[in-house]
């Protein structure tokens, strides 16, 4: 990985060190099988001398039905960040979030939106990652599985695993924020993996997600304020339609008004006294999207030329933003 570093000095990209990733996938509505667990044992056997370590938990609660598997992986996953400190003493795990759901804020200042806000913060958001940074299940879930029907199935040995396991740091992705309301005939806006009420103050993208910069800082030091451990934002980035000028360039101005803008608040996090360690946009080169199947959702800084229709021979060319990207790693964020 490419090095750099952003002003203040606190934000870095990781530069000559090895990052592990365990990527345990969990959904609610199906998980194939532990083949990625178990997979990370192999590597990590394999990987004696890595520093940095990552156990990344991606999952959506689906109807219930499979927090067992949830948990599972939690504790796999937990297990393997403590085999990972047998091998290598200095090394560190972390946690990986993606905030698919996004955070969220109470459409109004009814009480009631407030409670409501604050609950699918508690579902979707904080229950895997207050398991793997405290190493135990918060009350609220206990509530919330007994209320559902619910019932974990545990060894007796689980309970220690979660505790010796815990993480030292904390990375996640960020893309919008989101609205909450117990409300009825509120204006809905349209995600292509989530749904949420229209906040009136925020413009979205051609894909309906919700632009707001400041709420990376919102969400950066509501992540510190909790967990007190170091943090890197790992993915970040517009998923747009980008159009070849006359001249045949990309001038994607609104990508690099995007990152800039969201560059600018992790600094403002930074001074708030948040314990940002790293940044990592979404992503360097055109690619199909995961989330919808098609090239025409554009993230890049190089442009592909493959289209929806299967046309175009995957040559590359430089977006404006490849140029402007670069300079801000060169000047170590001087220049936005």
């Amino acid at each position: 990985m490419s090095g750099c570093q952003f002003a203040p000095d606190r934000l870095t990209i990781f530069t000559n060190q090895t990052f592990m990733l365990l990527i345990d996938f969990i959904n609610g509505s199906g998980m194939a099988d532990n083949a990625s667990t178990h997979r990370g044992k192999a590597v990590i056997d394999d990987r004696r001398d890595a520093s940095i370590y990552c156990a990344d938990t991606n999952y959506s609660t689906g109807d219930g039905s499979g927090y067992t598997r949830i948990f599972q992986s939690l504790a796999e996953s937990l297990q393997e960040c403590d085999r990972m400190m047998q091998f290598v003493p200095t090394c560190k795990s972390g946690y990986n979030i993606t905030l698919l759901h996004s955070f969220h804020y109470p459409l109004t200042c009814d009480p009631a939106d407030v409670i409501a806000n604050q609950q699918k913060m508690q579902i979707t958001n904080w229950f895997c990652s207050d398991v793997q940074v405290r190493g135990e299940y918060p009350s609220y879930m206990k509530r919330w599985f007994a209320e559902n029907g619910i019932t974990i199935l545990q060894q007796p040995e689980d309970a220690d695993i979660l505790k010796e396991g815990t993480v030292d740091f904390y990375t996640f992705s960020y893309y919008m924020s989101n609205c909450i309301t117990t409300h009825k005939d509120t204006e809905d806006v349209g995600g292509n993996i989530v749904a949420g009420k229209k906040n009136p103050y925020l413009k979205a993208s051609d894909w309906g997600w919700q632009i707001d910069p400041i709420g990376l800082r919102y969400t950066l030091n509501e992540i510190y304020d909790r967990y007190h451990l170091p943090m890197m934002v790992v993915e970040n980035g517009l998923g747009a339609y980008d159009v070849k000028s006359e001249d045949g360039k990309i001038h994607d101005s609104y990508r690099i008004d995007y990152l800039r803008r969201h560059i600018e608040q992790m600094a403002e996090a930074v001074k708030d006294g948040v314990d940002l360690m790293g940044y990592t946009p979404w992503g360097c080169i055109d690619l199909v999207s995961a989330s919808t199947g098609e090239m025409a959702k554009r993230y890049g800084f190089i442009y592909v030329n493959k289209f929806d229709d299967g046309t175009g021979d995957l040559s590359r060319e430089r977006k404006d933003s490849f140029y402007w990207y670069k300079r801000v790693i060169e000047t170590n964020g001087a220049e936005l």
